[in-house]
């Protein structure tokens, strides 16, 4: 998307998209927060809004409200190893810390991304990996529900690469996104691998509506989450109600 003005926004906060006259919705913005002229958002086909934004043509004007909310606050990151676990379009969100972190290498001792997709096919930004992989102190690992004849990597849900993954966790911090059920298992056995609860980063996904925590859609326990959040740690939320 190419804004009229410069366009500005921290990874992991959020936008409102909107279709004019016929509705809005969320998005966490999944470029580069370095890139000021021009930003990029993925849309799955989820909904009445969704589905028309998959039939605009090149060109189409869209109106913007935003960014809004707390993102990933990465300057707590430097000097620690980062372990990224991410799931189905959770890479989408993803892909926007990990362009942040390749700009603060020099201040981050490692990478990790630990992916997750339903099947080959389903996983979205292929050539993200490659890319990571050829990045000094970056490694990035795949696994796929259903596999096909030509995978050669892992097999199982996400945090089966969580066991392959070599992390000094004391000096490490940890951040997942993806589906709830995903989310809540991850951090699961995060804390079982020694994270301490606010070492793990969540960037949770609710019906943020308005983006200013007036209408209270969002609303997770004590919290705004469009407004808080949507980055929490779980040391945070742990005793919010239906957090997941």
């Amino acid at each position: 998307m190419v804004p009229e003005t410069e366009f500005s926004f921290k990874t992991g906060e959020f936008i409102e998209l909107t279709l004019d006259g016929i509705g809005e919705a969320p998005f966490t913005p999944s470029s580069s927060p370095f890139v000021k002229d021009r930003f990029e958002v993925t849309i799955m086909k989820a909904g009445y809004v969704t589905g028309l934004m998959h039939e605009l043509p090149v060109g189409e004007v869209l109106g913007v409200r935003g960014p809004f909310g707390r993102g990933y606050p990465v300057e707590e990151f430097f000097g620690k190893e980062v372990l990224i676990l991410g799931g189905g379009c959770g890479l989408a969100p993803i892909r926007s810390l990990l362009y942040t972190l390749i700009e603060y290498k020099d201040k981050i001792k490692k990478v990790i991304l630990a992916y997750g997709s339903k099947s080959p096919q389903d996983c979205i930004y292929k050539p993200l990996f490659s890319y990571l992989n050829s990045i000094d102190n970056f490694e990035a690992y795949r696994t796929v529900d259903e596999t096909t004849d030509d995978w050669d990597e892992s097999v199982g849900v996400a945090t089966v690469l969580l066991d392959k993954v070599k992390v000094d966790i004391p000096n490490a911090i940890a951040v997942v996104c993806g589906p709830p059920v995903m989310m809540k298992h991850g951090t699961f056995k995060l804390l079982d691998m020694g994270f301490s609860e606010k070492d793990i980063y969540l960037s949770m996904e609710k019906n943020m509506s308005c983006g200013l925590g007036k209408c209270g859609h969002c609303m997770m326990g004590e919290y705004f989450v469009c407004k808080d959040g949507p980055v929490f740690t779980y040391d945070e939320i742990k005793d919010q109600p239906d957090i997941w």
